[in-house]
C-alpha cells in the first residue's frame, strides 16, 4: 500500500485557459479509504485519472511513498482501477477474468486459486466462476470487474470510479459493507469517486468534497455533517441539505429581520452586516408557543421514520425534520427553534462562526 501525495497538482484540458481541476496540495496516509465526492464536472474523475496515470497533470507532481510517479504510465504505477462500467474479457470465464491479473505477474497457481475463491466469496459470485461474463446481468458483470481490481495484493492503491452505478440498489448496501470489511482487514489504500453522499459517508475514512474544480472541505462524515466549513458542503451533504436563512450581525447580536436569534460565537469578532444562518433540518424544531421566528407550515411530508415539515416565513422556506409523533399540520402557525450548538453563520459562503441561542428566547 502507499501514501499518496499531491503537490500543486492541477489540470487544464484547453492548454491553461480554464482548469477542470485547480492546483491542489494534499497527502493521503497509507491504508486510508478516501472518497472524492461532488457533482458531475467538479473534477473528481480528473483527479482520480491523474493518480492512476491515465492523465498527466498540467501542473504539479504526484508521489507514491515519496517516489515521484508523475511521468509513469498506469502499468508502471502498478495501481488497480475499477471503472463505472464493466471492463472484462468475454472470451474468458469469470474465474479466468479474476485470475488474469495474477497470472500476468507469474503468481503460483495454488495462490491464484485461493485468492480467486476468497474474492469470489467476498463479492458473492462463487456460483458464477465458470460462466462467461457476457451471460451475466450488468450488475453481476460489475462485481466481476470489482473482483479484478481487488484480487491483487501488491498494488499501492485501488482506485474506484463510481463502481456501483450499475449495481442493484438493494445490493449496494450489502456490497458497501463488504468493501468496508475488506478494507478494515487488508488496509489497502482506496480512492473512491462518487456523486452519492451515502456511498462516500459510509465507506470512507476521509471524504474530499469538490466543487467547480476546487477542494471545498476534507474530513470525516461527522465533520462534514456537523461542522460544514462552506455553504456548498452544508447544501450538498444531507438529505435534505442545510437550511440557509438571510440574517444580520450587529455588535455580536444575530437577528432574522427584527427578531433577535442569539449571539455570534467566533474565534474573531464578526463584523456587522449581512450573513447567512445555516442549520440542518435535524437541528431545527418548531414550537406552537414561544418567542421565536414566526412561520406558517405549508406542507408535511411523511417519510416513514420521520416527518419533514416545510414552513414559510419572512426569511423564506425552511425544512424541519421531526419525529413521526409531531402533531403539526399544514396551515398551522408556529415558531422556529434553533439548536444552540448547531446553528452556523456564513459570510461569502465560508463559515464565520455559530449562533448561541441561549438566553435569546429560544
Amino acid at each position: 500500500m502507499a501514501e499518496i501525495r499531491l503537490e500543486n497538482v492541477g489540470h487544464s484540458y484547453d492548454g491553461g485557459t480554464t482548469f477542470a481541476l485547480n492546483p491542489i496540495t494534499l497527502t493521503w496516509e497509507d491504508g486510508n479509504a478516501i472518497a472524492l465526492l461532488g457533482p458531475s464536472g467538479c473534477g473528481k474523475t480528473t483527479l482520480l485519472n491523474i493518480i492512476s496515470g491515465l492523465l498527466t497533470p498540467s501542473v504539479g507532481r504526484v508521489f507514491f511513498d515519496g517516489v515521484d510517479v508523475t511521468d509513469l504510465d498506469t502499468a508502471k504505477r502498478n495501481v488497480a482501477q475499477v471503472f463505472q462500467f464493466p471492463v472484462l474479457y468475454d472470451t474468458m470465464t469469470v474465474r479466468e477474468n479474476l485470475s488474469f491479473p495474477l497470472k500476468n505477474r507469474n503468481v503460483a497457481k495454488d495462490v491464484i486459486a485461493a485468492r480467486v475463491d476468497e474474492i469470489a466469496e467476498l463479492l458473492g459470485i462463487n456460483k458464477y466462476l465458470d460462466i462467461r461474463p457476457q451471460k451475466l446481468r450488468s450488475d453481476l458483470q460489475q462485481l466481476v470487474s470489482l473482483g479484478r481490481g481487488l484480487v491483487r495484493r501488491d498494488v499501492p492503491a485501488i482506485l474506484f470510479d463510481e463502481p456501483l452505478t450499475v449495481i442493484d440498489q438493494n445490493f449496494k448496501w450489502t456490497l458497501r459493507g463488504r468493501l468496508k470489511e475488506m478494507h478494515n482487514s487488508t488496509r489497502y489504500t482506496l480512492v473512491y469517486v462518487t456523486h452519492d453522499q451515502t456511498e462516500a459517508l459510509t465507506f470512507a475514512d476521509d471524504v474530499v468534497v469538490l466543487n467547480q474544480g476546487n477542494i471545498v472541505q476534507t474530513g470525516t462524515a461527522s465533520d462534514l455533517f456537523l461542522a460544514p466549513q462552506d455553504e456548498f458542503v452544508g447544501f450538498f451533504i444531507g438529505s435534505p441539505g442545510m437550511n440557509f436563512i438571510n440574517a444580520s450581525v450587529s455588535d455580536g447580536s444575530v437577528s432574522i429581520g427584527s427578531t433577535l436569534i442569539g449571539t455570534a460565537v467566533a474565534e474573531h469578532p464578526i463584523p456587522n452586516g449581512e450573513v447567512r444562518l445555516g442549520i440542518r433540518p435535524e437541528f431545527l424544531t418548531l414550537s406552537s408557543a414561544g418567542t421565536g421566528t414566526d412561520v406558517k407550515i405549508n406542507r408535511v411530508e411523511h417519510r416513514g421514520g420521520y416527518k419533514l415539515i416545510h414552513a414559510d416565513g419572512p426569511h423564506g422556506n425552511v425544512v424541519a425534520k421531526l419525529p413521526n409523533d409531531s402533531a403539526f399540520v399544514a396551515g398551522e402557525k408556529a415558531q422556529l427553534v434553533f439548536h444552540p450548538e448547531r446553528t452556523y453563520l456564513f459570510r461569502d459562503s465560508k463559515l464565520a462562526g455559530r449562533v448561541s441561542t441561549k438566553g435569546a428566547g429560544q
